[in-house]
């Protein structure tokens, strides 16, 4: 069995509600790093899955994500990290059923979620 990731980068902005500190109620933005995990047997070729097609799917995720405001993704819920991690592995799952995990980092806070199938 092979895992292999892609990762890519979306920047967005979101405000989280009651009971959140209050820089963090107010609306502000991030740099969101999220890399995708896939995990499978090598086909004929050797690989688990063609990076091409990977950064296809995950370009159509990163395009949900960019530049908008997380509150207004009905799917997402709260935009937490933890949320958006769920989130982008769904996302990542419908399109690629090899997916096995997501981690989804913000550097410059030094903060990051993974979530992965149970």
């Amino acid at each position: 069995m092979l895992e292999i990731t892609q990762q890519f980068s979306f920047d967005a902005a979101h405000y989280l509600g009651a009971g959140a500190t209050d820089s963090n109620r107010r609306i502000h933005g991030h740099s969101f790093y999220a890399e995708v995990t896939l995990r499978g047997e090598p086909c004929e070729q050797g690989w688990v899955q063609d990076f091409a097609e990977i950064n296809a799917a995950l370009g159509e995720i990163r395009d949900l994500l960019d530049h908008h405001l997380l509150n207004e993704i009905p799917a997402l819920g709260p935009p937490t990290l933890e949320n958006l991690a769920k989130f982008v592995f769904r996302e990542a799952k419908q399109r690629l059923p090899e997916t096995r995990r997501v981690r989804l980092s913000r550097p410059s806070l030094g903060q990051s979620c993974s979530y992965e199938e149970s």
